[in-house]
């Protein structure tokens, strides 16, 4: 703070943004500074409520610490995407829903004047940008990458669902989209609420569950009651039905637990098939021999392993590829240039010396630890910072994880592993953010991490990555001969991950496990 305080009083322009995504779901605040991410957090975790779409004065406090933002940029277009609400009759949601303007004011941020006004020295810009560019953007200029084809698919921005973008250098260009109400994001969600889980939150618990049930049982039926033929020379996903208020409707009869689960695997089959076909259409579409992928379906590690078979394996996705990650992402829309990206660990700082000895300690003695320190993880992925990590070997490890966290015995656990070992332990694609599935070769040994098919949603680790989180898992191997650990998030079911010290300590206190915090 000292310092920014002295380049602004010497005269030096900082250029710092902030990008904000709110209102809807997954609140969160990003900061960038000159050509660094210096922030970006999600609001849930300092409220304590699951998916919260509100801004919060914790982490306008947080962000307003590394200097007075010169740009606000919206995550979405706000008056565009009332009149697709008021086209779909949705008129108390149109209607009611706060301007960008008010949330901040809200939270008693006044310091900023509206879209067209010009920069005044004692006022912040407020701008917005477009809900799919934010995604398309917020995986383009993050990635390695200098020409791809960008695949964003969700439930729905403004009135695009689907969009297939063209990027070469630092230029970016629609070739397709698709508009509401044909939305596989939607459908996807519509299925989740229809075998008894909460649409846009426990789509993740969906593709897991797709493990317990025979997928041929109903994927043509799903496919055929739901969708028109897909086009072979055409993107285009049409819909039989406009599924935005669910599918209860559908097969009401299908209410045992083994149909359910039959249906969730009959759903993430579909879901498989089209989004391949999607993958075949931009490959069409874009030469590039790159892809990113963006928007909430990004989410689905299942489908997303597709893309490597058809990409070689070069495929990025950010971490925080969700609605969340639109906050990043206007600001990447706005400046339209590459940022260098060091990772996801951009939030709440826990400071101390990262616990190895402690964690080393408490996994030999008990099997399982929990950690939280350092930056939080930008993304729902805990990557080492805000985890619960266990001995991957023990057969009664995962049903002790399970205990703890209040989840269903079906949902799968993921492995980190020195990036070193990963072709050793597992075949198929890896990488740093959970966001790809691949067999495991050995479930024998390491049943823990092996789900009901025996694939593993893999997190490798680099010195350069995570060195405190490298050490611990080399410190771990040559005192067991056992390379990996067992990492899941930091919480319990329905709640988000803890954030600070104060969090850590009554997880602890309440769960009976010890949470280190420094060595």
């Amino acid at each position: 703070m000292l310092m920014i305080h002295l380049l602004e009083l010497c005269g030096e322009r900082l250029m710092i943004n902030w990008g904000i995504c709110a209102g809807s779901h997954d609140a969160s605040i990003a900061v960038v500074k000159d050509d660094t991410i210096v922030y970006a957090a999600h609001a849930e975790r300092s409220s304590g409520i699951k998916n919260d779409p509100n801004l919060n004065s914790t982490i306008i406090k947080e962000a307003r610490e590394f200097g007075k933002p010169k740009k606000i940029i919206w995550y979405e277009d706000n008056l565009l995407k009332r009149t697709r609400q008021l086209w779909a009759k949705q008129f108390k949601t149109a209607f009611t829903k706060p301007t960008p303007s008010n949330l901040l004011l809200e939270q008693g941020y006044t310091d900023f004047v509206e879209d067209g006004f010009h920069f005044e020295a004692e006022h912040v810009n407020l701008s917005s940008v477009k809900h799919h560019h934010a995604h398309a953007a917020a995986g383009y200029y993050t990635s390695p990458y200098r020409d791809a084809a960008i695949l964003i698919v969700d439930s729905i921005g403004e009135w695009e669902t689907l969009t297939i973008w063209k990027a070469e250098g630092t230029k970016m260009k629609r070739v397709f989209r698709q508009r509401y109400p044909h939305s596989l994001g939607i459908w996807y969600s519509a299925m989740t609420q229809r075998i008894g889980l909460k649409p846009n939150e426990d789509e993740y618990i969906l593709m897991g569950m797709a493990a317990c049930g025979d997928p041929e049982k109903y994927k043509q039926i799903i496919y055929n009651d739901f969708f028109f033929e897909l086009e072979r020379y055409d993107p285009y996903i049409k819909f039989k039905h406009n599924l935005h208020r669910g599918c209860r409707w559908w097969r009401p009869e299908l209410n045992t637990i083994q149909d359910l689960a039959d249906i969730a695997a009959g759903t993430q089959a579909v879901y498989e098939m089209v989004f391949e076909h999607l993958i075949q259409q931009t490959l069409t579409l874009v030469g590039s021999r790159n892809i990113v992928l963006g928007g909430g379906c990004a989410l689905n590690c299942v489908a997303n392993s597709i893309a490597h078979k058809y990409y070689d394996g070069n495929v990025w996705i950010v971490p925080n590829p969700g609605d969340a990650g639109n906050s990043l992402g206007a600001i990447l829309a706005k400046r339209g240039k590459f940022i260098e990206w060091t990772g996801p660990y951009l939030g709440h700082n826990i400071e101390g010396k990262y616990p190895v000895n402690g964690l080393l300690k408490e996994l030999k003695e008990s099997g399982i630890a929990g950690v939280a320190n350092g930056r939080a993880e930008f993304g729902p992925r805990a990557l080492g910072n805000r985890s619960l990590l266990a001995d991957p070997r023990g057969g009664d490890v995962k049903d002790r994880v399970n205990a703890v966290k209040r989840r269903q015995e079906f949902r799968p656990f993921a492995p980190v592993i020195m990036e070193e070992f990963a072709d050793e332990y597992f075949e198929g694609p890896v990488g740093p953010y959970m966001q790809f599935v691949s067999k495991c070769k050995r479930p024998d040994l390491f049943p823990a991490i092996a789900h009901l098919d025996n694939t593993s949603r893999v997190q490798t680790v680099t010195e350069k990555q995570h060195r405190e989180l490298y050490k611990l898992l080399l410190k771990w191997y040559n005192q067991t001969g056992c390379p990996m650990l067992l990492n899941t998030s930091l919480n319990i079911k329905g709640k988000p991950m803890v954030d600070t010290v104060a969090d850590a300590e009554q997880w602890q206190n309440t769960y009976n496990i010890k949470v280190c915090t420094n060595d």
